[in-house]
């Protein structure tokens, strides 16, 4: 192998020149050459995006696989540059169990037919979460992936070697001002007129030598700071365009920021519309705990924080769905009507969103009835001398 032995020279030279002059600024000892403010403004933008990308990424990664074993096996597969194989989600997995089951409990009981239907939704659930899972990745996930492994490993390459021209022309500054002075210091014992009878000639000759090497060596180190200038400022302008396109990346990740938010809408929405459906397909069996009026399916708009976060079936927003004549509705002013009373089981407990509604516990018997013009899913329910509207999906009537 044929080595450049003056090029390693050369480079060896100008590493240990660097180090020198980066242990003396950080001891104190030599000047550095500061950056303007817009400059490090850009900079500190800068780290901050690459440190909050890697983060959200991550963050995001988990919510999309919670498991860290298919996370660690994904990442080896894309190093690889192999396909990532396919793998059965949760829900895909609980409906296959559920399904099991049901063929071997009996497919026609009752709870074999309700494991047949719930198989089946969560078997769309889990198609659902595939299908949120590939968008994600796609349109969220892999643009900032894009953006660490590409657009930041050439601004951290151009930054690292903008310190070096920094540090190289430190350097030549700290050689010119020690040649400066060391000329001066020349020149003012060279100026001196010798006395040929008391001292040597000989010294005022190597005095007028040594003037004449440190003016060179001025001449020189001058020469060297105009290129390191150069260099330096040409650098600068390359990491200054590279800093200032990261604005381009904050447009470009917001527009897949929208994408992500409009992917995950449109799964929870194919969830709730799955669940909704089989609440409706459950209520057509006998046995199952759900009150006789079927619940009307609620546009997504109008279904309150707390409604889409329950376990329980989901009761609808009474300011959502309520006539607006009732919202008006004196409840002291109610009377029940001659017939059509019932009794009914609360199924599950219920906090009253207002005073017009009257909070329930699981199990307890109230009076319920309608009203004239009400909205099917609610009913008026009395308890003692407290009266309130009630939601259908948490009752049982029983007469």
């Amino acid at each position: 192998m044929d080595f450049n032995m003056k090029k390693l020279a050369s480079d060896a030279g100008i590493f240990f020149t660097r180090a020198v002059q980066f242990t003396e600024e950080k001891f104190g000892q030599a000047e550095k050459t500061e950056l303007d403010a817009h400059f490090e403004n850009l900079l500190a933008r800068a780290d901050s995006t690459k440190n909050w990308t890697e983060k959200i990424l991550r963050q995001t990664e988990v919510l999309l696989q919670p498991n860290p074993s298919a996370r660690v096996e994904e990442f080896l597969y894309e190093k690889l540059d192999r396909k990532v194989p396919s793998r059965v989600t949760n829900g895909e997995l609980l409906a296959q169990y559920m399904a099991e089951a049901a063929s071997e409990l009996g497919p026609t009981t009752p709870y074999g037919k309700t494991l047949i239907k719930v198989a089946e939704a969560e078997k769309r659930l889990g198609a659902a979460e595939r299908d949120f899972i590939h968008t994600a990745s796609i349109n969220f996930l892999t643009p900032l992936r894009n953006f660490l492994e590409g657009d930041w490993k050439t601004i951290s390459k151009e930054r690292r070697l903008l310190q070096n021209r920094r540090l190289d022309l430190d350097a030549c500054k700290a050689r010119l001002k020690k040649a400066k002075a060391a000329e001066a210091k020349a020149t003012c014992e060279g100026d001196t007129v010798p006395d040929f009878q008391e001292t040597r000639p000989r010294n005022y000759i190597l005095s007028a030598s040594a003037s004449a090497l440190w003016n060179d060596e001025v001449d020189k180190a001058e020469q060297e700071l105009r290129v390191a200038q150069t260099e330096f400022d040409r650098q600068a302008e390359v990491t200054r365009l590279l800093l200032e396109g990261i604005s381009s990346t904050h447009v470009n990740h917001l527009r897949c920021l929208h994408e992500f938010v409009e992917s995950q809408t449109t799964y929870y929405a194919q969830c709730y519309r799955h669940m909704l459906d089989l609440q409706k397909q459950l209520g057509r069996f006998p046995g199952t705990f759900v009150g006789t009026t079927e619940p009307a399916s609620p546009p997504l708009s109008s279904t309150s924080p707390t409604t889409t976060a329950a376990t329980m079936p989901v009761g609808p927003s009474v300011a959502g769905l309520a006539p607006p004549g009732e919202a008006a509705l004196c409840l002291e002013e109610v009377t029940p009507p001659a017939s059509g009373t019932r009794k009914a089981r609360v199924l599950y407990d219920y906090e009253a969103a207002d005073s017009s509604e009257l909070a329930l516990l699981a199990d307890e018997l109230i009076t319920v009835y309608s009203l004239p013009g009400m909205d099917p899913d609610w009913l008026i329910g009395e308890r003692g001398n407290k009266k309130g509207k009630v939601p259908v999906t948490y009752l049982e009537l029983l007469s």
